[in-house]
């Protein structure tokens, strides 16, 4: 029966200086490590039993993947080769159209929505028969590579009345007890009163924005009000005001 000689390996200055730099580096990989004491003693004539014996590996471990390759391929052999990985389960299609979902508002989708949210995101695309199944996490690691975040939302304002710093300084003066520039006495005392938050008839004036990249959704402060539920009012009950 022929017996196989082993594949003499014959190694540069440079390639034995990095083999070394390899095999004592604090931060090589395991696996890289180990294929480089294999060169080495294969360089300097050892036999692969013995290696396999110094290294507590499988003699054809030694023989056939790493003193064969070393041979053919030299120190690029050290890295492990590129595999092909999990084959993906969405497209960039389907990507794509989730972040176009995202960028619209939920009125312009017919949803009974304020804004979305990543659970919301993905039942919407099962919905449309954009993918069959998506979860959130996955929906909010898409946006997240392009800064989308459409369950944030800013409210914003533009001041139209040429008189808003007058109106607003008497307001102002009430908060520091002074009205038309005359300290409050003892006895006089300002009341604040409101309509309960969020339980009245308003509608925005001017339409919400879409959210965008880095951009949240923005609702325009300025509403018209169509009437109250509720009517909230400051009381003092020690001086029963």
């Amino acid at each position: 029966m022929p017996v196989c000689s082993a594949v003499p390996v014959e190694l540069t200055a440079s390639e034995r200086h990095r083999l070394k730099k390899t095999t004592y580096g604090h931060k090589t990989p395991h696996q890289a490590r180990r294929r480089a004491t294999i060169a080495l003693l294969a360089a300097r004539g050892r036999g692969n039993a013995r290696i396999a014996a110094e290294t507590h590996l499988h003699v054809d471990t030694v023989r056939r993947p790493w003193r064969g390759r070393f041979a053919a391929s030299r120190v690029p052999v050290l890295a492990d080769l590129k595999r092909s990985g999990r084959p993906p389960t969405f497209t960039a299609l389907q990507n794509a159209e989730i972040k176009a979902l995202a960028c619209q508002l939920p009125t312009e989708t017919e949803t009974p929505l304020s804004h979305w949210s990543r659970a919301e995101l993905a039942r919407e695309a099962v919905t449309r028969a954009i993918t069959e199944t998506i979860s959130a996490s996955t929906v909010r690691r898409w946006l997240k590579g392009d800064a989308l975040k459409p369950w944030q939302h800013r409210s914003w304002i533009f001041i139209r009345d040429p008189n808003f710093r007058a109106t607003a300084q008497r307001v102002l003066d009430l908060y520091a007890r002074t009205f038309d520039s005359v300290p409050l006495g003892e006895d006089e005392y300002v009341i604040s009163a409101d309509e309960k938050t969020s339980i009245q008839a308003r509608c925005r004036c001017h339409p919400t924005l879409a959210p965008g990249q880095a951009r949240a959704m923005r609702d325009n402060h300025t509403y018209g009000r169509g009437g109250a539920l509720a009517y909230l009012a400051a009381y003092a009950s020690a001086k029963r005001v």
